[in-house]
């Protein structure tokens, strides 16, 4: 079981991009991996905008700014788009992301967030816009994230959102099931239908 998702409350990291790729979140390079090693993946994420070519931290990043930090994640509009690989979700996990907010997720790659426990939140562009600016004029801004009433806050305005989420996945995330463990948790309702259909 992973950890339970409820309501999570930190500053945030800004990415002010859009358009931003699975290539760019994770190169196709580290895709030789098959298993999810989430230190490697970590340490690779968005890899060749946080060094440079010798491999010295690129000091213009966000990543490698001390200024900013948290567990949540502030992207611009159309975040994971490109080709489908899971390994992008595993290295936005694997840095210790556990919220991303956008405007709008590419629809595979905002699953597979759900599907390792980072919760995609979409916003409106305004809302979003907000998000960008309270971060860059006080980088402690904090937001609060809460699942079970859908709800995101910024704690700068005091203004919020409410963001839709599958049901299905809502009640994983705040149990700390994934599918192999929901499944598992089930399987005695499994088993008592098939013995009152045989």
């Amino acid at each position: 079981m992973k950890q339970k998702f409820n309501i999570i409350t930190s500053t945030c990291v800004p990415l002010p991009l859009e358009n931003v790729d699975t290539d760019q979140i994770i190169p196709a390079r580290f895709l030789k991996a098959t298993t999810r090693e989430e230190q490697f993946f970590g340490d690779n994420l968005f890899r060749d905008w946080r060094y440079n070519a010798d491999g010295t931290p690129n000091k213009d990043f966000v990543l490698n700014n001390p200024t900013y930090s948290g567990c949540i994640l502030v992207a611009g509009k159309n975040f994971g788009s490109g080709s489908s690989r899971e390994h992008a979700a595993w290295a936005i996990a694997g840095y210790g992301f556990r919220v991303v907010i956008s405007s709008f997720f590419a629809d595979i790659h905002k699953n597979n967030e759900l599907n390792n426990f980072v919760l995609p939140v979409v916003v409106s562009e305004t809302f979003l816009s907000e998000l960008f600016e309270s971060i860059a004029n006080n980088p402690r801004t904090e937001v609060e994230v809460d699942l079970p009433n859908q709800k995101v806050t910024n704690m700068a305005t005091g203004h919020y959102e409410h963001f839709d989420i599958n049901g299905y996945k809502k009640h994983c995330l705040m149990q700390g099931l994934d599918d192999i463990d929901f499944l598992v948790q089930n399987q005695h309702k499994t088993e008592l239908w098939e013995q009152a259909n045989k």
